[in-house]
C-alpha cells in the first residue's frame, strides 16, 4: 500500500510554497539526538523522541503536497525507506495531475503500541488518528477546490513505524488502516 494518504489524498490539496498567506518554509526543529540524561527511561525517552519526529514528518509532508515542486519540504530529515518514497510518489502524482494541498493535517489520540529502544535498529509503532478535513485538495493555479469523492475518509486510523537512525528518528512505515476514528 502506498503511504497513508495515497487513497485519502488522491486528489486532495497541498499549498504552494508561493502562497501569499504568510506560510513559513521552515522545518520544524526535532531534537535528533539522545536528550535524556543517563537516569531517564530509554523507552520514555524513545517513545517522546519518535513522537516528536512523527508530528515534524508531518509538518513536512503539509509543506511537501502544498509545493508542486516539491522542493520546500525536508522530508528526508523525518522520513526514511518506504515512507519517503511513497510519499514523494503520492505528491509528484498529485502535483502532475495539476493540484496540490493546503492546509492543516492533525494528529490525534497517538498511542505507542509497541518500543524497542534497545535493538539492532531502535524503533516506536504509533497509532494515530489522522484528520485530513482541514486539508484541501486545490487547482495549483487557480487554487479551486478539486472534485473529490464525498465517501472519503477524512479522520483515519494509521499505524505507523518510527526508527532511529544515526541521523535521529524517521518514520519508515505509514499504513492508514481504512477505519476512521
Amino acid at each position: 500500500m502506498t503511504l497513508a494518504l495515497g487513497a485519502a489524498l488522491a486528489m486532495t490539496a497541498c499549498s504552494s510554497s508561493d502562497d501569499k498567506d504568510g506560510v513559513a518554509d521552515k522545518s520544524p526543529t526535532v531534537a535528533q539526538s539522545p536528550t535524556a540524561t543517563a537516569s531517564a527511561d530509554p523507552k520514555e525517552t524513545a517513545k517522546k523522541e519518535a513522537i516528536a519526529a512523527y508530528e515534524a514528518y508531518w509538518q513536512e509532508m503539509e509543506k511537501l503536497y502544498a509545493d508542486p515542486t516539491g522542493k520546500s519540504a525536508h522530508l528526508d530529515q523525518y522520513a526514511a525507506s518506504a515512507a519517503l518514497k511513497n510519499a514523494q510518489g503520492d505528491a509528484k502524482r498529485a502535483h502532475d495531475g495539476g493540484n496540490i494541498i493546503i492546509g492543516k493535517v492533525t494528529i490525534a489520540d497517538s498511542t505507542v503500541t509497541k518500543t524497542d529502544p534497545t535493538g539492532r535498529i531502535p524503533n516506536v509503532t504509533l497509532s494515530n488518528c489522522l484528520d485530513i478535513s482541514k486539508w484541501e485538495t486545490v487547482d495549483a493555479k487557480t487554487k479551486k477546490p478539486a472534485n473529490l469523492p464525498d465517501n472519503r475518509l477524512l479522520k483515519y486510523l494509521i499505524v505507523s513505524t518510527v526508527e532511529k537512525y544515526p541521523e535521529g528518528w524517521r518514520v519508515t512505515r505509514d499504513e492508514p488502516q481504512g477505519k476512521s476514528c
